[in-house]
């Protein structure tokens, strides 16, 4: 089993930044891609960004040039810069990180950190 456990998230005025941090732990053989995604209210959830375990990222046309992901595979950990927000950067934002055990990928989730950007 793996364990997701997210934080950084809060209230912020536009233009201003936060960091999420996601750390992975428990039974894992290897870690393949980690990835944030969001979900604002009454909407679907959406991939913001992913990075592979080589450090090759995707990003959501919507927050390129603005979000950056990073990894340390040493801490099983993934983090999102994220920068310049908007009140439309609002959302929960959702970690997920696929991981390979018994030869099998599994996906997990994190149970998700508010980020609100208001003045």
């Amino acid at each position: 089993q793996v364990q997701l456990v997210e934080s950084g998230g809060g209230l912020v005025q536009p233009g201003g930044s936060l960091r999420l941090s996601c750390v992975a732990s428990g039974s894992i053989f290897r870690i393949n891609d980690m990835g944030w995604y969001r979900q604002a209210p009454g909407k679907q959830r959406e991939l913001v960004a992913r990075i592979t375990s080589d450090g090759s990222t995707n990003y959501a046309g919507s927050v390129k040039g603005r979000f950056t992901a990073s990894r340390d595979n040493a801490k099983n950990t993934v983090y999102l810069q994220m920068n310049s927000l908007k009140p439309e950067h609002t959302a929960v934002y959702y970690c997920n990180v696929r991981a390979t055990n018994d030869f099998l990928e599994y996906s997990y989730w994190g149970q998700g950190t508010q980020v609100t950007v208001s003045s």
